[in-house]
């Protein structure tokens, strides 16, 4: 009998409900503010994963928890997106929401608030090792560290997947979340992981210096490879304890910077898979994370708008 080989990537991680506000200058607190307001599909996991099958993966597939309230949405939305949805439906927490906060001035920069509702509470009954049959990559996505069952979940499939020689990456996801977990905390977590892939703020975080390319070459002496994302000034590779490339940003004309770590991490891990070096991968997601701030919310544009 003939056996495929794995090619498939797997994605584990949140399913959110993003409410994206775009508002331009300050807030007026005690008022109204003007905004232009829209529902749409969201969270770290979901979109790490619609972005690497944007970026041409043909096997995508996400793990993650959603409320009855938004399922059957959420996963016609990963679907038409190329990706496989594998949501486990909880029946006593609604699906996760974000409100997103997007200034429209020059930087699009953003502001969250959090209602993670169903999606953390993800755990190790939701996981089988069945779920890495034919899989070539474990992503895990950061958010999951930062309560108890979905820590505990991330623990599992870690292991899981070191058993079977699967490399996993995974993105911290919140420089804030991640200070409350703690730095030790976290990196006794993650041991075990082959690709890190911290924003700036969460490279210096994680190891205390304020230069983001010494932060780059310190995490590479604890995980094989570390590309750090650093927005409009590209990433840094660095493996072995040196960093070993600058890549540049491309030029974007930003709307909403909603997802563009997430769009770097999708387009990553599709180059990888398809045999990218992790510097010409890098190049792929800084092309992927440009695409993303020219859209609203955190996902790719269809097919039929590209």
């Amino acid at each position: 009998m003939t056996v495929r080989p794995a090619t498939a990537l797997l994605v584990v991680g949140d399913v959110v409900t993003d409410v994206v506000a775009r508002h331009r200058g300050p807030l007026a607190a005690g008022t109204d503010t003007v905004a232009s307001i829209r529902r749409v599909p969201g969270g770290a996991g979901a979109n790490v994963a619609c972005w690497a099958a944007w970026a041409g993966h043909a096997d995508v597939r996400l793990l993650g928890r959603v409320g009855a309230d938004a399922a059957d949405w959420h996963a016609r939305e990963l679907a038409e997106s190329g990706v496989r949805p594998l949501l486990v439906v909880d029946a006593s927490a609604p699906t996760g929401t974000v409100v997103c906060l997007v200034d429209t001035g020059d930087s699009a920069e953003r502001t969250f608030l959090t209602d993670s509702g169903a999606s953390l509470r993800i755990g190790p009954d939701d996981w089988s090792d069945a779920l890495l049959d034919g899989v070539a990559h474990l992503h895990l996505s950061g958010y999951l560290l930062f309560a108890e069952p979905s820590r505990a979940l991330a623990s599992v499939a870690l292991a899981a997947a070191r058993a079977r020689g699967v490399p996993v990456s995974l993105d911290p996801a919140s420089a804030g979340f991640l200070a409350g977990l703690g730095v030790d905390r976290f990196l006794r977590l993650v041991e075990g992981v082959e690709v890190l892939l911290p924003s700036r703020d969460e490279a210096c975080l994680l190891t205390g210096l304020p230069d983001t390319a010494d932060a780059a070459a310190k995490l590479s002496r604890q995980f094989p490879s570390v590309v750090v994302k650093q927005g409009v000034e590209g990433a840094l590779v660095a493996r072995a304890g040196a960093v070993r490339a600058a890549i540049p940003a491309v030029p974007a004309s930003p709307r909403d910077s909603t997802g563009a770590g997430d769009a770097f991490t999708g387009a990553f891990l599709a180059a990888l898979l398809e045999g990218a070096t992790p510097e010409g991968a890098a190049a792929a997601g800084c092309g992927a994370g440009a695409a993303a701030v020219e859209e609203v919310g955190g996902r790719p544009p269809r097919a039929a708008d590209r």
